[in-house]
Parts: structure tokens; C-alpha cells; sequence
């Protein structure tokens, strides 16, 4: 999953961002997260949790806390955070480099969105960052699935429902065996908490009081006898990412 932050003083310009990186990623099926922060104060006030975000798109010009004291303040937390600077002029790429920033971007440029683009496929690079999509004939059709899509698969009546997040969550269904699916995911961190449930562990919040709180709302029931096995492979998992 993509962790982005966009930091602009601007409210036009963080929506205009948000709504190409939003394009962006559904196109390429990729899982994101995107915050907005109004200056570069509230942003490094996030101390050691502002380590969560791959990428800022920063604004130089902005007031109380200009962008490259910002991008230095980012840099004595995170040095592994991809800089994106925007702004109206060109006439900081010097300072630029001792902070390490990838790209700047012109906020007048006519090809604002391409060079936004260009700039995300060249971060994706260099994260190595691929999608793993795997092929399910499903009652609705044969669907190429982002597995990064994938909420929890459902035994349900002889047939398994997949809960896929696209632009909003949908189900699709095919008849076969959870224990087969299970054994096809085995190394896609795919957790089978319930005889009727395999959920994808990037998705959950939280494992307590015998259930699983994903990120979207739903909670699932664990049995009392997966319990403790399941929270032991949950919290394995966590301290490996």
C-alpha cells in the first residue's frame, strides 16, 4: 500500500494532487492511503509517525515553515520518504539535492498531471513495487484481482464470496474449496481465521475479544480454539512489515 502525504498550504492544489494520484493508482490497481496537511508545521509536529508515508508532496512557498525547512526537519526522521516539491518557481532545485528530493514540479505546467504521473511510475520503480494480480474465473466472469484488492474470502453454501475493494466493495463468487484457496495464497499473507473466513492480513486493524476488526468496518469471528494462534501469526506478521 501506498502511504501518501500531500502538504500544501493551497487547498486547490492539494485536491488537484489527491484527485491525480487517486486516478492514478485505481488505474493501476494499488492500494493508497492520502493525507492532507495545510503546512509544513503540522506535518513534522507528527514526529516519528510521519515515518509511515513513502511519498510528500511538498509546497516550497508556504508560510511559518517553508517547504525546505520542512523536507530538513522530514529528513532528521525519515530518510527513506520520497520528496516531491511543488511550487510556483524553480529556483530552489539546488537546496533541493541536500534533502534528496526526486522531483520538482511546476504548479503552472500545463502537463501538471503527466509530470505527476511520470513522477509515481518513477518512485514505483524505484520501490520495486509490483502488483500481484492473479487470475479467478468467477461466476460474474474471469477477473485479473489485484490481490492487494482482496478483503477476506467467505465460504458461503458450497461456493466462496470474494469481498473486493474497487471503487467501492464488491463480491464476486465461484464454487470451490476455502481449503484450496487457502493453500493457492499460502505465501500472499492470507490468514484463515474461522473454518469460513480467509482474510487478508493487510487489512486488519486489529485481533481482540475473538474477532477481527478490518480497516473498512467489518468485524469477523474468531473461535475461541484459532484464537490464540491466529493473534500470534497476526502479530508476527505486523512486526515484519
Amino acid at each position: 500500500m501506498f502511504k501518501i502525504a500531500i502538504c500544501d498550504d493551497e487547498r486547490y492544489f492539494r485536491e488537484n494532487i489527491r484527485e491525480i494520484l487517486a486516478d492514478y493508482f485505481n488505474i493501476h490497481g494499488i492500494l493508497y492511503e492520502i493525507d492532507e496537511f495545510e503546512s509544513g508545521r503540522g506535518f513534522v509536529n507528527l514526529g516519528i509517525n510521519l515515518t509511515k508515508y513513502n511519498v510528500i508532496f511538498l509546497d516550497i512557498n508556504m508560510d511559518e515553515m517553508d517547504g525546505m525547512e520542512t523536507a530538513q526537519k522530514i529528513r532528521e526522521v525519515n530518510s527513506d520518504i520520497f520528496i516531491v516539491f511543488v511550487t510556483a518557481f524553480i529556483n530552489c532545485a539546488v537546496q533541493g539535492y541536500s534533502v534528496g528530493a526526486i522531483r520538482y514540479i511546476l504548479k503552472n505546467n500545463e502537463n501538471f498531471s503527466d509530470l505527476v504521473t511520470e513522477c509515481m511510475d518513477t518512485i514505483s520503480m524505484k520501490m520495486n513495487y509490483a502488483i500481484k494480480k492473479i487470475s479467478f474465473n468467477f461466476n460474474e466472469g474471469i477477473r485479473n484481482v489485484s490481490l492487494e484488492r482482496i478483503l477476506y474470502i467467505e465460504s458461503r453454501l458450497h461456493k466462496l464470496e470474494f469481498n473486493i475493494m474497487e471503487n467501492v466493495l464488491n463480491k464476486y463468487s465461484l464454487y470451490a474449496k476455502l481449503d484450496d484457496i487457502e493453500n493457492e495464497l499460502a505465501d500472499k499473507h492470507f490468514l484463515r481465521i474461522h473454518q469460513s473466513y480467509l482474510v487478508n492480513m493487510k487489512h486488519i486493524v486489529k485481533i481482540s475479544r475473538y474477532e477481527a476488526a478490518l480497516n473498512n468496518g467489518i468485524k469477523l469471528e474468531i473461535p475461541k480454539a484459532r484464537y490464540k494462534s491466529v493473534q500470534e501469526i497476526f502479530v508476527s506478521y505486523k512486526g515484519e512489515i
